[in-house]
């Protein structure tokens, strides 16, 4: 009978641990689907670890693996994927905020011969307008480098065990499991969710967090902001020709202008432009650092379960 693999990132997830497992466990029993649980503790400073081995030593289909430091979700799901043994594996968050119920949906999809089963958000669920905003354009960037619909993606899905040794296999650091699982291409499809209210705790992500979250994601997957440095100087030196034109013209025509105020606006301008020019790169060139220092994308510190 085929395994399904469920990997369940968590951060700071002690009040949801017991009844996520318990919530997993129930459902796939019922549609009689053979499953494991890995449930990745990203570093969290409350006792989440602690609920992790309790409930694996309750089920015995429940493992755990427990980073030694906060590594990110990304990671996380990397890990999850690498220690998995299904046929396939699907990712869920933690707060239970994806419908576990569609995890069979999912199932029985990749029974009948898709590789990889894309959860599509049908509502995002309550946000602000600045935080809704955000998302879309970032998903917007995301979409134009990847050639994918990428507005109402997420992280929750279903992949093939062929799938997931392509992405497991990959050696960049810094991977975006939600658009690097459109990129690998094999059969697809999707289902629809609804995005339900957390049942207890707090969201994780700060605003300063999402914003370096985006930062890291699109420049791991797309080098449209190297071109915006392109921009700028076809900019800048539209603007220095016309500048450059009208000064001669006032020169031949002896009517040429003191200019102080707009030498001081060029000069800032410019100048402006040269230190965003080399903070884009300078961001890039410290991604290629990240990347050549080969460190590990994780470390495993303690695991439970039959592991």
């Amino acid at each position: 009978m085929a395994l399904l693999s469920v990997i369940v990132p968590a951060y700071n997830e002690e009040l949801m641990i017991e009844k996520t497992g318990r919530v997993i466990s129930d459902l796939l029993s019922r549609a009689d689907i053979n499953s494991e649980i890995i449930f990745i503790d990203d570093g969290s400073k409350d006792a989440t670890w602690e609920k992790i081995k309790m409930v694996s030593e309750a089920q015995a289909n429940v493992r755990g693996l427990h980073f030694s430091r906060n590594f990110g979700k990304e990671a996380a799901i990397m890990a999850g994927l690498a220690a998995s043994r299904g046929d396939c594996c699907t990712v869920i968050d933690c707060d239970l905020q994806m419908p576990p119920e569609v995890i069979v949906q999912m199932y029985h999809l990749w029974e009948q011969g898709y590789e990889v089963v894309e959860g599509q958000k049908s509502s995002r669920g309550k946000e602000s307008v600045v935080h809704a905003f955000a998302a879309g354009m970032f998903y917007k960037i995301i979409g134009k480098a990847t050639g994918f619909d990428m507005e109402n993606a997420s992280d929750f899905k279903l992949l093939d065990r062929k799938a997931v040794d392509v992405l497991v296999n990959m050696r960049e650091k810094n991977a975006f499991f939600r658009a690097l699982s459109s990129w690998i291409g094999f059969k697809t499809t999707s289902v629809e969710f609804d995005v339900l209210e957390r049942e207890a705790g707090e969201s994780k992500w700060s605003t300063k967090a999402l914003v370096r979250y985006a930062l890291s994601n699109i420049s791991s997957f797309s080098t449209a902001p190297m071109q915006l440095v392109t921009v700028l100087g076809v900019v800048m030196m539209i603007i220095s020709v016309v500048f450059s034109v009208i000064s001669l013209v006032q020169k031949v025509m002896g009517i040429g202008l003191p200019g102080f105020t707009t030498i001081i606006i060029l000069l800032l301008f410019s100048s402006s432009v040269i230190m965003i020019s080399l903070g884009i790169i300078g961001y890039y060139i410290a991604c290629i650092y990240e990347e050549i220092k080969g460190r590990p994308k994780f470390i495993i510190a303690e695991t439970c379960g039959d592991v």
